[in-house]
């Protein structure tokens, strides 16, 4: 008799993880609280598996020999806590897909950056002809991939915290972690070592041949370390101090040993800007040596990255003034990063749903840097309460619409307008790609 195998959340990774469960022999249900997107119901019903869409209904969920759950359902959820008290394994797609997939896995996670380095990655991968697909986080998902048959040398694959809690099996051959900062504290009972607990995931199972690369700047990175008997080789990096093996910043050189290899190249070659790309490209720098690719690939490759949709995006200057997409920046940190890569003066678009920030950490970069604060969210007071006297002008917006067109409205030739939220994007749009395709489209429209 086949294994019942219950879908929750029929999103990219429900739907991928249901079309490999059905070719590997389950018995498939796919249920989802909400509506189905139309061409994921068209999927489910061109391969036959069984859906509901709307509801739970547990008479057909809580008889499940294993569920795969999506990352946005938190395991505090009624239903969730129902399976396990039955003792019935809830586990990611991640570690669903990782059964089946062949290639080795290099995976990536961090409060901030990830992917931009998964896409770093893999974009030197392919310069070096190397068969690699990016997943997980970015691209299609790592199920569906499985599912149609795709055999890289090399996955590359990046790892929210919410994919990572439900691994317990998965191994990765190559793990970085980029940097731990509070994030997504709501759905860690806002114990932030909850949190770093789920990002350290990355290196479970992990063996004396595998490679962990991490920053050795990050202090809660380097403590967890210490309290960790982790088995893979330790490659750190840093912009702080020498390190014997690995990367780090010598005056304007970036330096990479591994082994017996050694590389450097300046900051000003590579095409990304800001401090926090130095680590990113760091990161990727000892990835690819660990590689073994070629150094003048690396080199050319750092060099002529495009960088990542919604990632400090150049998207228009309009009577001079700059317009910068950041609308992926969904943390304090991250918005902290984009602000120091600023030097003009600017007019900062934040604001959406509050994921327990604290701004203390932003109040210096922000006094520092901003002219004008225009907050976009259903709900500004947070917002507006603490930079009130930090920034000389808080304005409130409630549409992308209105906020591009106050911003314009307040700029002056030199100046930029920065949308970095450091926020979630639910409570207006669908997604921080919605948030960021729609002010693109209204600064065009300027």
């Amino acid at each position: 008799m086949k294994k019942r195998l219950v879908i929750l959340g029929a999103g990219e990774s429900g739907i991928g993880a249901a079309l490999l469960g059905v070719k590997t022999g389950f018995d498939v249900f796919v249920s989802d609280k909400g509506e189905i997107k139309e061409r994921f119901r068209k999927e489910l019903e061109e391969a036959g598996i069984a859906f509901e869409q709307g509801k739970h209904s547990e008479e057909l969920i809580l008889n499940a020999d294993e569920v795969v759950k999506s990352p946005g359902i938190p395991d505090n959820a009624h239903l969730i806590v129902k399976l396990k008290e039955k003792s019935i394994p809830v586990i990611s797609e991640i570690e669903f897909a990782g059964r089946y997939a062949t290639g080795k896995k290099i995976c990536i996670t961090g409060s901030n950056g990830k992917t931009t380095t998964t896409m770093l990655i893999h974009h030197i991968l392919t310069n070096a002809g190397i068969d690699a697909e990016p997943a997980g986080n970015v691209g299609f998902g790592f199920a569906r991939l499985v599912a149609e048959g795709r055999e890289p040398e090399y996955w590359v694959l990046e790892l929210s915290s919410f994919q990572l809690d439900g691994m317990f099996s998965f191994k990765a051959d190559v793990a970085v972690i980029l940097n731990i900062t509070p994030d997504h504290l709501d759905r860690y009972g806002y114990q932030m070592q909850n949190y770093v607990d789920s990002k350290f995931r990355i290196v479970r199972n992990m063996k004396e041949n595998d490679t962990f690369v991490y920053c050795d700047d990050d202090e809660i990175i380097t403590a967890e370390i210490k309290k960790r008997n982790i088995k893979a080789q330790l490659i750190p990096f840093s912009l702080e101090h020498k390190v014997e093996q690995g990367a780090f910043l010598d005056n304007d050189k970036i330096v990479i040993n591994y082994k017996n290899s050694s590389m450097s190249f300046f900051t000003h070659e590579l095409s990304l800007d800001g401090r926090h790309n130095i680590y990113n490209s760091m990161a990727a720098g000892i990835v690819s040596q660990v590689l073994r690719i070629r150094k003048k690939i690396i080199r050319d490759s750092l060099a002529n990255f495009k960088g990542v949709e919604h990632r400090l995006e150049k998207v228009a200057a309009v009577r001079g003034i700059k317009f910068i997409n950041d609308s992926k920046a969904t943390n304090v940190n991250s918005a902290w990063y984009a602000l120091e890569c600023m030097d003009s003066p600017v007019i900062w678009i934040a604001g959406g749903t509050d994921k327990g920030n604290d701004y203390s950490e932003l109040e210096g970069i922000v006094r520092e840097k901003v002219k004008v604060l225009i907050c976009l969210g259903k709900d500004n007071s947070k917002l507006v309460n603490y930079f009130k006297g930090v920034v000389p002008e808080i304005l409130e917006t409630s549409s992308m619409k209105d906020a591009v067109r106050t911003a314009y409205r307040m700029g002056k030739k030199g100046d930029v307008v920065l949308l970095s939220p450091a926020c979630a994007s639910f409570d207006l749009f669908d997604n921080y790609e919605h948030r960021g395709r729609l002010f693109k489209e209204y600064v065009r429209r300027l």
